[in-house]
């Protein structure tokens, strides 16, 4: 057995923009790049193909939308402008750190987070004092794949060196984190089984 967690909405709680196509552009002005006039709509179109359930790191996306209108801009300009737009409060949920220390008494444990932003992932570990807590981290943007999909949980199943089949997923999301059941692992579902008592069910199961 073991144990994945998801992180937003599970075990963090983050403020998210509430316009992030505006708060990018003006990362990207104030490192000389000119956004052009109709960037909402270029920002919220589609602009890389790619399979699905496979993640776009957003970078690649907001570099895409740019040209897309005409706009010239470095590879490490757009990356840096969009680390620093999405740079959040953070608030460990409560009994969060606990949950973690006693899953990890019964086996390896992990993290498995949706995110397109490079580099947030590990920032949010820091700022809500879980940095060093997991065995393994995996992220849609580093594994290439979001949740549900199985390539997903197969990632940070490798990543802890266990079978798919023989992870336990803990996340909010019955949508995305639901689906390491399609890999033959078990969902649960912290709106139903709160996280300072995720330890002791896991421990009562047979």
């Amino acid at each position: 057995m073991a144990v994945t967690f998801d992180l937003f909405g599970t075990l963090v709680d983050v403020e998210y923009p509430s316009d992030p196509a505006e708060i990018v552009a003006r990362e990207l002005e104030s490192r000389g790049v000119a956004v052009p006039d109709d960037w909402h709509v270029a920002y919220g179109e589609r602009h890389v193909d790619a399979p699905a359930g496979a993640e776009v790191p957003l970078p690649a996306h907001v570099a895409h939308a740019l040209d897309s209108r005409g706009v010239d801009a470095a590879e490490n300009v757009v990356r840096h402008a969009v680390v620093a737009a999405f740079d959040p409060d953070v608030t460990r949920r409560e009994g969060a750190l606990d949950a973690v220390r006693d899953v990890s008494e019964q086996g390896p444990v992990g993290l498995l987070s949706n995110c397109a932003v490079p580099e947030l992932v590990s920032k949010t570990l820091i700022r809500a004092g879980l940095r060093g807590e997991f065995d393994a981290v995996t992220t849609s943007v580093g594994c290439g794949w979001r949740k549900p999909h199985p390539k997903a949980f197969e990632a940070a199943a490798e990543a802890l060196d266990v079978a798919p089949a023989e992870l336990i997923h803990v996340g909010d999301d019955p949508a995305t984190d639901g689906g390491v059941e399609d890999v033959g692992g078990r969902f649960v579902d912290v709106t139903e089984t709160p996280l300072p008592r995720v330890a002791a069910d896991l421990e009562a199961e047979p």
